[in-house]
Order: C-alpha cells, then sequence, then structure tokens
C-alpha cells in the first residue's frame, strides 16, 4: 500500500522536514507542499491526498478552517508550535496532532496510525461487505468482538481506552496484550461500556476511568502510554466521574 502525502504549513523550512520525514517512511508518499494556504486547498480539493500534514496557524485561511473544507476521504495530522490549538484537533477528527519541533518519532508514530487505518479499511472492503457485528457479552468483565475475521475476548478489566478510527475502533489494553480493532461505531461502543465504567471524553476517544493515572491542568487525561484531552462537552460528567472514585 502506497498513500500520497500533502503538506500545508507556512514554514517552507517546516515543508522541507515533514518532506524529508516522508521520503524516510515505508508506504508513505510525498505529492507536494505548499507555503500557501489557499493555493493547497485549491490542490487538494481537486485531487484529495490521502494524508494532509497541516499547520494550524496560518496566514489568510489557518488549518482549523482549512480542514473543514478537506474533502471526508483524507485524513489530517495537524502540526503546531502552540498546543493550546492542538487540542482544538479532536474537534475536527484529526488522526493525530505533531507539537512543533517535530521528531521523527513522533511523526512516525503519528503516520502508523493513518497508514494503520487505510490498511483496515482496505482488508475489510476485500474480505466482507457484510454489516459491523453485534458484541456478544459474556461474563461481567468480558465481551467479544469481531477482529480479523474472528471473534476475539475482550477483557475489559485489562481495557485503557477505545479510540475511534473513522469505521472502526481500537480497544487498547494493558501490555502485554495488544490492541484489538473492530469495525464499530464509536457510539455503540459508548452505550455498550457505559455499564462497566468507561466514559466518553472527547469525539475520539472513550476511558477506563479507574486506569487514569492524572489529569493536568490543561484537562489532559494520563492513562497508559497515551495523553487525551478532555473537551467542554464532557468536562463535569468526567470530573464528576474522578470525584466520586475518590470520595
Amino acid at each position: 500500500m502506497e498513500l500520497n502525502c500533502v503538506i500545508i504549513d507556512d514554514e517552507p523550512q517546516a515543508v522541507e522536514l515533514i518532506k524529508n520525514y516522508i521520503s524516510r517512511t515505508p508506504n508513505l508518499t510525498v505529492r507536494a507542499g505548499y507555503t500557501d494556504s489557499v493555493e493547497g486547498l485549491s490542490k487538494i480539493t481537486e485531487n484529495p491526498p490521502d494524508i494532509l500534514f497541516l499547520d494550524i496557524q496560518m496566514p489568510d485561511l489557518n488549518g482549523m478552517e482549512l480542514s473543514k473544507m478537506v474533502p471526508k476521504q483524507t485524513k489530517i495530522i495537524f502540526t503546531t508550535a502552540f498546543k493550546q490549538y492542538a487540542f482544538e484537533s479532536y474537534d475536527v477528527s484529526a488522526a493525530d496532532y505533531l507539537l512543533k519541533p517535530i521528531s521523527y518519532a513522533k511523526f512516525l508514530k503519528a503516520a502508523q496510525k493513518c497508514i494503520e487505518w487505510f490498511e483496515l479499511k482496505e482488508s475489510a472492503a476485500q474480505t466482507s461487505s457484510a454489516p459491523s457485528p453485534t458484541p456478544s457479552q459474556t461474563s461481567s468483565n468480558d465481551i467479544f468482538v469481531k477482529s480479523d475475521g474472528m471473534m476475539v475476548r475482550v477483557n475489559l478489566s485489562q481495557l485503557l481506552y477505545v479510540c475511534g478510527l473513522k469505521d472502526y475502533v481500537k480497544f487498547v489494553m494493558q501490555p502485554p496484550t495488544k490492541p484489538i480493532i473492530t469495525l464499530m461505531t464509536m457510539k455503540a461502543v459508548e452505550e455498550m461500556l457505559l455499564p462497566y465504567g468507561l466514559m466518553r471524553v472527547n469525539r475520539s476517544y472513550i476511558v477506563a476511568v479507574d486506569k487514569i493515572k492524572s489529569v493536568d491542568k490543561n484537562d489532559c487525561i494520563y492513562i497508559g502510554d497515551e495523553i487525551i484531552h478532555v473537551t467542554d462537552v464532557y468536562r463535569n460528567d468526567v470530573f464528576k466521574k474522578l470525584f466520586a472514585l475518590t470520595s
């Protein structure tokens, strides 16, 4: 699988850095880089890329505004020097965000999320056109979901969080258990897991509240190896649940 990438960033050095990282990464190809956000939008509207690396703070048309005009099939990875802007990426269903200065290791982790999503999409199209399965419940701590053509047990006591990947969701477990990916909607997962102490914290994440290690002043949850921002619409419910656990 080869995914074509476009970069839009008003800093030429930033464009060249991402081009270099893409050239070093298997499955990724540089299609173009633009320092003018308006020009970049016109080009990707005509011919949408698979992945768009998009700066947030730009003149004329900023990244948040531009992201709402990008074709839905394009996965967006935001790049920004400002952490407060990065939080907004959760509200537009971005695949990930990269905080400048961007290391290759962080770039690779974000890119892999997109590669994984496209591989899953291709696999699902090749193997089955059947509707999403309904998860089966067994004991109070286990559910079964369909993954890779078979029913896989999810031990809820080991579940850290669930991450939405557009048409799929990823169940991230405590190590050494590997993540489980299945064709489901976030809404269906939320309804299924609510009785088990898991809560939605933004459009893309559902977390096991009792597995949260800490919460910082920016409403960022630290859980496993992930940092997840709690958006305003879910903030009150999440913190009520946290306070209930400590009282």
